[in-house]
């Protein structure tokens, strides 16, 4: 079964390596026992259905989940069960994709404030000023 990303993106199960180990935290004597947390590996750069830029753009958005070599490492031990961490690494996985594959935000273009709009606030704060001044305490 392939992990669906988008609706232009599904990745198949071959492209992701899943290691199961002992979580550490609360757990009692299971945690000793089972290997519950999960380790989930993406390797990007040799990934045939990742489009070039989104990974170019996965290191900008999870620089210190990627490795030198462009594997992307997801550690999920939040929950007991090892079936919920599996499914919150691919949950946390596909949210990383997402982030990658959404288009960088239009660089803002600074820009001066009309002469209106300077003469407004200028009235604004005078009008206020003189609110404020009536509230001092009257001349005897």
């Amino acid at each position: 079964m392939a992990l669906r990303v988008s609706p232009t993106l599904t990745l198949p199960e071959a492209e992701l390596v899943e290691r199961f180990v002992r979580a550490s935290g609360p757990g009692g004597q299971n945690v000793n026992k089972v290997a519950t947390a999960v380790e989930l590996r993406f390797d990007a750069t040799a990934s045939s259905s990742l489009p070039e830029r989104a990974k170019r753009q996965l290191r900008r958005v999870a620089p210190h989940l990627v490795t030198q070599d462009g594997v992307l490492i997801i550690q999920a031990d939040r929950y007991r069960s090892q079936a919920r961490n599996r499914e919150d690494a691919r949950d946390r996985l596909v949210d990383i994709l997402r982030e990658a594959l959404a288009p960088p935000p239009k660089p803002r273009i600074p820009t001066r404030p009309s002469l209106g709009a300077k003469r407004r606030r200028l009235e604004a704060k005078a009008r206020r000023s003189v609110v404020k001044k009536g509230r001092g305490r009257p001349d005897l």
